[in-house]
């Protein structure tokens, strides 16, 4: 698949997601064969007041690319704004958030809250667009609640005002991640547009992949919460979409192995006193459905040292 210019490898991408798809686990993705990635999101709003944390947001190592820089606000010109500055980072594409349900985000009218002012949004997607020289994409839902189901709408007008692919996440802002998705409204998103549409929801394995890709009849996959504890659910779903071949899980020796190598970079990156207090969370995901997840979760939840990481593994290889 092509957004404008930039041609994506494999079948599948690593979605957004704040504090948690780090550079670290970008970077891991992709090696897992990820073809595209894309940053935490970003404020617009903390852009223009210099914010350090908000500038930090959108480096992007060679490791990850391509990578998009996601950018959220309900400013058109605050957001062309941001996306003018976000192009020091070199990101392959620019990708607008209007999807996030967060209570902080949509609250404040962003994210997904967006979808309720169907004008608005083609206002940001075309004032962003004129901003920069790169692809725009937009990342929406398949509305604000049951009965706004307006996501072929919203997709039409990004591609209006010059979007060159939609993410589509066939749930609504008030569904959160609970119910099953909405593969219909992705498929009529799909139908609906020239541009490629790209699936979101619920992918966690190369047959809940293909599930997606065959009934929506999108051009690209986005995996998200299915990654977490998983980042090799990129490599499975290449190998299943290329040779048919359903890869087995990691032996448990292995998922260690990348679960440490995941918390190195992070502290890396981070440092150990940030680092290691967000491993408790990343490790959590690892050793679901391990033996003794209980107590493992218990010894991952008091983790403050690299130390006490190669402790917990030893103790989940029974060593």
């Amino acid at each position: 698949m092509q957004i404008g210019n930039i041609k994506l490898s494999g079948y599948a991408a690593l979605a957004p997601m704040a504090g948690v798809a780090d550079r670290a686990m970008r970077e891991l993705c992709m090696d897992f064969g990820a073809g595209y990635c894309v940053s935490e999101m970003v404020s617009s709003k903390g852009i223009a007041y210099h914010s350090k944390k908000s500038a930090e947001l959108m480096e992007i190592s060679e490791a990850e690319r391509p990578c998009a820089v996601q950018i959220f606000g309900t400013e058109p010109d605050t957001m062309a704004d941001a996306a003018r500055f976000a192009l020091q980072y070199r990101p392959e594409v620019i990708d607008i958030n209007m999807g996030c349900p967060a209570p902080k985000i949509a609250g404040s009218g962003s994210g997904a809250a967006l979808m309720r002012d169907p004008d608005l949004c083609g206002r940001i997607v075309q004032a962003v667009s004129r901003a920069v020289d790169i692809p725009v994409t937009v990342k929406i839902r398949s509305g604000f609640d049951k009965d706004h189901i307006n996501a072929v709408e919203v997709a039409a007008i990004a591609e209006q005002n010059g979007a060159q692919a939609v993410t589509v996440h066939g749930r609504t802002k008030e569904q959160f991640y609970a119910p099953p998705v909405n593969y219909d409204i992705i498929r009529a998103v799909k139908q609906a547009l020239t541009i490629p549409v790209i699936g979101n929801g619920d992918v966690c394995d190369a047959k809940s992949a293909q599930y997606l890709y065959e009934y929506t009849g999108c051009d690209y996959i986005m995996v998200g919460r299915g990654a977490l504890g998983n980042p090799w659910v990129f490599r499975e779903i290449n190998e299943y979409f290329d040779k048919g071949i359903i890869l087995g899980p990691p032996t448990l020796d292995e998922k260690c192995d990348i679960l440490l190598r995941h918390i190195q970079a992070v502290v890396k990156y981070k440092g150990e006193n940030i680092g290691m207090r967000e491993a408790r969370k990343h490790t959590a995901y690892y050793i679901k459905g391990v033996k003794n997840a209980a107590k493992l979760r218990n010894m991952a939840f008091s983790m403050t040292t690299l130390d006490d990481l190669q402790n917990l593994i030893r103790e989940i290889k029974g060593r």
